[in-house]
């Protein structure tokens, strides 16, 4: 016989305790345990056994895929979207998430099922008319059963959405909804549903001020794919990045760009300014495969007290290296000066590549000279002082002649000069382009 037992559980860390207990001892939270029950006994399993298979006699499955209506979302998820995959989209609170899947219900020509845990039928109504959905086989359940929500899946649709995983509950845990364990158990039940009938589920889920998807860390762990919108609210330009993806490349980005239609490709977007002014470089970095065009802006001035560094879009710490590095091997007396740094367009970049358009940018405010908007400096700078290659050069070099760039500041030449490259070998000799 099965005993009960009454245990006390962290909403936040899924920490269990015997006795309710005002802070968390395992992840600090104040106020958090919940009572649930926990039964214990010794469960005889009656699942039958899985059988032993040699591995060279597996056959490789093959990946089906069907798109999801926008070439960007298709890109980051690898090609389009697979039948019985489970895929959670995190995101801070307005930065699109509930925009992105509505806009993803209307585009695609299936049976999709939408379930609103958060918001009233009215309200989404509202968000599809100004979307221009006009997806006729879409269904809307404001539930928040997961047990009801999947006797609605097993009816059969094409396409399920979430929003929000943290709304939903299981009625056999006592738990409150957006604890760990109604969370975990959520989850899993949608997992086993979609992989049963191979129907892809899409779950939104909330992030917490440290910026990861609230809720216990084996819900990404759980799904196939993670995806995070990053970018502020109050701006309009959204980079959805994969973290995860057992379908795909995790290197790929979507841009996105918050207009009154909801969110709009933003694959052509310019991140430069072609006006010439001193503190300005361009460089061109790799998202995957994905060249873009970037406007690093660096303002140099004099310190009165301790000298101040900044930087948005750039690690700081490789900009200090940077800056020893002009120190040393140009003589420039950057410990009297602050300097700051900015990437436009709210990219962040995230590869050394733009190490030479840095150094440019800060050299030009220094002297207050401009560099000529025609170039684009690439290159990887070291400690000893040399440019070194980076990947995708050639790539790189294309899509900036692509722009209308004509001069390229690199550390050896592209098989293909598709614009004219000067190579710079030392960081001295960066000065010969000032």
């Amino acid at each position: 016989m099965a005993k009960k037992k009454t245990v006390f559980e962290c909403i936040e860390c899924g920490y269990k305790s015997a006795k309710w207990m005002g802070k968390c001892p395992a992840c600090g939270s104040w106020e958090t345990f919940v009572e649930v029950s926990e039964d214990k006994g010794n469960k005889k399993s009656s699942s039958p056994k899985a059988g032993v298979l040699k591995f060279e006699e597996i056959e490789k499955e093959e990946i089906e895929r069907f798109t999801s209506g926008d070439s960007e979302l298709d890109l980051v998820l690898g090609g389009g979207i697979v039948p019985g995959s489970l895929v959670l989209i995190g995101g801070s609170p307005g930065v699109g998430k509930s925009t992105l899947m509505m806009k993803l219900a209307g585009n695609i020509n299936k049976k999709v099922l939408y379930v609103a845990g958060e918001e009233s039928p009215g309200q989404i109504k509202i968000r599809a008319d100004r979307l221009g959905v006009k997806n006729k086989d879409l269904y809307l359940m404001p539930e928040i059963i997961v047990e009801n929500i999947i006797d609605e899946i097993k009816k059969g649709y094409e396409l399920v959405i979430i929003d929000s995983i943290q709304t939903i509950y299981s009625e056999n845990l006592q738990s409150a909804p957006g604890s760990v364990s109604q969370v975990r158990e959520a989850t899993f039940e949608l997992m086993r549903v979609a992989k049963e009938s191979k129907t892809p589920v899409f779950i939104i889920g909330h992030i917490t001020k440290e910026g990861s998807i609230a809720g216990p860390r084996v819900l990404e762990h759980m799904v196939d794919t993670v995806l995070y919108f990053e970018g502020d609210a109050s701006r309009e330009l959204r980079i959805l990045r994969a973290f995860k993806n057992r379908f795909g490349s995790t290197s790929e980005i979507g841009i996105f760009e918050m207009t009154k239609q909801g969110l709009a490709s933003a694959k052509n977007k310019s991140f430069f300014s072609k006006k010439a002014l001193p503190g300005s470089a361009i460089t061109v970095i790799l998202e995957g495969t994905r060249p873009i065009v970037l406007e690093v802006q660096a303002l140099v001035s004099e310190s009165y007290s301790i000298p101040k560094r900044s930087a948005t879009g750039f690690d700081l710490a490789r900009l200090n290296m940077i800056l020893a590095l002009l120190e040393k091997k140009l003589n420039l007396p950057f410990n009297q000066y602050d300097v700051f740094i900015n990437v436009t367009g709210g990219i962040k970049i995230n590869e050394p590549a733009a190490d030479l358009a840095v150094m440019a940018a800060i050299v030009s405010s220094f002297r207050d000279r401009k560099i000529s908007k025609e170039s684009v400096f690439i290159g990887e700078v070291s400690l000893v002082g040399d440019i070194r290659d980076v990947p995708g050069l050639d790539q790189r070099i294309k899509e900036a002649a692509n722009l209308g760039f004509s001069k390229a500041i690199v550390p050896s030449r592209p098989l293909e000069e598709n614009i004219k490259c000067y190579e710079v070998k030392e960081v001295e000799k960066l000065l010969e382009w000032m």
